[in-house]
């Protein structure tokens, strides 16, 4: 017998994602553990996007042929109520928060805020020179440059998938997903030989090879025949042990301490990639048992959250550290705040979940607007309800503009690098000149020009002040220097 499986829904997929957003979070709050790249679980989340995207556009549509105007808009709707309403919840609450502890946590908050409301945060802070690995900011909604790239391809792919279509073959369009994928690799590799960490690894054109790589996944298994020998004793062993071998992979990935240069950019991304292949093919396997175990209560209860724990925890993280110590995540995160952040990110994404995401899900803007207009009208519980709802939201947008508009210009931290540089501009260092010899019970101190101090923006930013202890000294640093 021979059936074709259009399934629903992909089994191991919520078991995946759980796996990503927890080596994700893991690597962020736990900086100390073992999970040393753990950020490699974003490109888990963009083969899953790839794989899923692309097999959903190539399922039929009563909406019409692919890349009809009404299938198109039906799309873009469907990925607009998932996508909006939690990122616009944590956007005006986290922006609110930071604007009632001000300091550096409101600088470049204008940006960061335009980035996540047109899905342009990576280019916005390449644009910026933002650099991903400083330690000069505490960048309140850093982590949105992955949700940014994924909704890009939201946007750009359903209108490339009819054309790709148009070349014949499966197995033609899977080479030519597959080429295009090792260019986008290859690119990030030419970039980090350059030096532009942060340009390779924000860019969409050179991280895309994820997204790209699920998208050949899709093509290759859409419409898989469902035949007797597939669902053998034999064969869903040998689909568990792929399963397995791809989350192994993963979390090999994640273990390797990260590197600026090719090992890691692209090559650590792409060894959890590749993971990530095997594990939703073994997922998706008919009748697959590593699909069903991935999809067990804890890991689908995650899962189901993913999208919201990932949204919420690095902007957690960054206030719970400003507003109790006045530092952001780049000078160390004691475990009691990762602790505190993970509580704080699991309850508000549970809670988001369950009265913001889920509404919109299922009944659409429309819908869940006209729910709130009815709770206003109805009894006294109701009418409270409603209206505290929409206290909450006219706070959280006034919070927002509030701390858009009070932004500073610059961090405190960059304030005195420029001045730390200045000063050194500003100072010709003397040739050093021979000191007499001490005698044998005299202890000296040494003389500015005897000393020459080496070292990075914490170096650069204590210029004015060793001039001025040590007149004529020789100071040496620059921002982002490493050992």
């Amino acid at each position: 017998m021979l059936t074709q499986t259009t399934p629903t829904r992909f089994a191991g997929l919520d078991g995946l994602r759980a796996i990503a957003v927890t080596l994700v979070v893991v690597y962020h709050l736990f900086p100390g553990s073992p999970l040393l790249g753990g950020f490699v679980g974003v490109d888990v989340f963009f083969v899953i996007s790839g794989f899923l995207i692309a097999s959903l556009l190539l399922r039929p549509s009563r909406l019409g042929r692919l890349g009809s105007p009404r299938r198109l808009v039906d799309f873009w709707r469907r990925r607009a109520r998932r996508l909006l309403p939690a990122l616009a919840v944590v956007v005006t609450v986290c922006a609110t928060v930071a604007w009632l502890l001000g300091g550096d946590l409101l600088v470049g908050m204008g940006r960061q805020v335009l980035g996540a409301a047109t899905f342009s945060y990576n280019w916005l802070a390449v644009a910026d020179g933002t650099d991903y690995f400083a330690a000069t900011a505490p960048e309140l909604f850093r982590n949105f440059w992955s949700l940014a790239v994924e909704e890009q391809f939201y946007v750009v792919w359903p209108l490339l998938l009819p054309l790709v279509l148009l070349i014949p073959g499966r197995w033609t369009r899977v080479a030519l997903m597959l080429v295009v994928a090792g260019g986008s690799a290859w690119w990030m590799a030419r970039l980090i030989a350059g030096g532009e960490v942060t340009r390779a690894y924000f860019g969409t054109d050179a991280h895309a090879f994820g997204i790209l790589i699920g998208i050949a996944l899709a093509f290759a298994v859409a419409n898989m025949p469902d035949r007797a020998w597939m669902r053998s004793r034999g064969m869903q062993v040998a689909a568990l042990l792929a399963g397995a071998t791809g989350v192994a992979a993963i979390v090999v990935a994640a273990c390797i301490p990260e590197t600026p240069d090719a090992a890691t950019f692209p090559g650590t991304l792409l060894l959890a990639t590749f993971g990530s292949v095997l594990a939703v093919f073994a997922g998706v396997w008919p009748g697959s048992w590593f699909g069903r175990g991935m999809d067990v209560a804890p890991l689908k209860w995650v899962g189901d959250r993913s999208y919201g724990i990932y949204l919420w925890h690095w902007p957690v993280l960054v206030l719970v550290l400003v507003g109790t110590q006045g530092f952001g995540p780049e000078a160390g995160v004691p475990v009691w705040a990762g602790v505190l952040a993970l509580v704080v990110s699991v309850g508000a994404a549970a809670v988001s979940y369950r009265f913001v995401e889920m509404p919109f899900r299922r009944y659409g803007f429309r819908h869940a607007l006209r729910a709130l207009g009815r709770r206003i009208a109805g009894g006294p519980v109701s009418r409270f309800a409603g209206i505290t709802a929409l206290s909450v939201a006219a706070v959280a947008i006034g919070g927002t503009a509030a701390a858009v508009v009070n932004a500073p210009h610059t961090t405190t931290a960059v304030a005195a690098i420029n001045r730390g540089a200045e000063a050194l501009d500003d100072t010709k260092t003397p040739s050093p000149t021979p000191s007499p010899e001490p005698t044998a019970d005299a202890i000296t101190i040494p003389e500015g020009s005897e000393i020459t101090a080496v070292g990075d923006s914490v170096m650069l930013a204590s210029a004015p002040s060793l001039l001025k202890e040590f007149p004529g000294i020789a100071v040496d640093a620059e921002v982002s220097r490493s050992i």
